[in-house]
């Protein structure tokens, strides 16, 4: 049984093209789909099923796709210890994190550890709160940076650094010649949130509760970028993270107040599966961002 027609098998049960994946394994469409055919009578059983055009797992063939990821995982992490016994100083760190932290604290956390450690790579990968979660637990990434504890029993949690959240108005907002508010002055005013599944979009909703009220959403976006040109065009507030690059905006008419009534922050932390034994250049990284982020002042750059 030939690897590669695993991941090639692997592939279109999870949605690319015969076509496609042929591509990928430079092979010929039809010399995947013979491949593909002699792997279901190894098996013993239709693994795979036309539906329209493309191929969709049988019964039979997600289970056996349970056991195809599984046996991948572990040939490629071992691959990667080995590489990492040859050469310690090289590796590959894969890292899931969330969409507003790929402006500053990530970059930041890389660049400091490539410069220690040339030769590692890095695979990234950027998701809301549930889709990291999903990441280490499907062993797509080793590491997982988010906004709070995911609260997952096989997954463990460090906390780097508390984020102070800022409520954001537009420049012509009635309260924006103030430098801090209560959260309960603006309950009744459209807030401008991240979709749900984002931390950010809990926390928000959160806060507003402890503020004794349920924000009225004004509309529903995807990055934090978003969130500042909405509020800028007077369309409803938000709160926004207090990160550097946020301060790095200036050309957009907006006002940053600080919240009196609630905590105004979140939790930034570092997670990965309790249980699964990470390769060197993973740990190294852990450990790297963990001294990193306890030695900046306040937690913060």
């Amino acid at each position: 049984m030939d690897l590669q027609v695993l991941r090639s098998f692997q592939a279109v049960a999870e949605g690319l093209t015969v076509t496609e994946a042929a591509a990928e394994a430079r092979l010929t469409q039809p010399a995947l789909s013979r491949a593909l055919h002699r792997l279901e009578e190894e098996v013993g059983a239709e693994l795979l099923q036309r539906v329209g055009r493309v191929l969709r797992p049988t019964p039979a063939g997600r289970v056996f796709k349970e056991y195809v990821d599984a046996v991948l995982d572990s040939y490629d992490r071992g691959r990667r210890a080995v590489a990492e016994v040859v050469d310690p100083a090289a590796g590959v760190v894969p890292l899931a994190f969330l969409h507003t932290l790929g402006t500053w604290l990530v970059p930041r956390l890389v660049t400091g550890f490539r410069e220690a450690f040339p030769q590692v790579r890095f695979e990234l990968h950027q998701h809301g709160e549930n889709g990291l979660v999903q990441h280490l637990l499907d062993a797509t990434a080793d590491i997982a940076i988010t906004s709070g504890d995911p609260g997952h029993p096989l997954i463990t949690w460090r906390r780097l650094l508390v984020e102070p959240l800022w409520l954001a108005v537009p420049t012509g907002h009635r309260l924006a010649g103030r430098p801090r508010v209560r959260l309960a002055e603006v309950a009744e005013e459209p807030f401008i949130l991240l979709k749900p599944g984002y931390g950010l979009r809990s926390v928000t909703e959160s806060l507003c509760r402890q503020a004794g009220f349920t924000p009225v959403v004004g509309f529903e976006g995807e990055e934090v970028h978003t969130l500042r040109g909405l509020v800028a065009a007077g369309l409803g507030v938000s709160l926004i993270p207090s990160s550097p690059d946020a301060a790095a905006t200036g050309d957009v008419p907006i006002r940053y107040l600080e919240i009196t009534d609630v905590h105004g922050a979140r939790d930034i932390g570092i997670a990965w599966l309790s249980g699964r034994t990470l390769p060197s250049a993973s740990r190294r990284f852990i450990d790297h961002a963990l001294r990193v982020t306890a030695t900046a002042a306040d937690g913060r750059w």
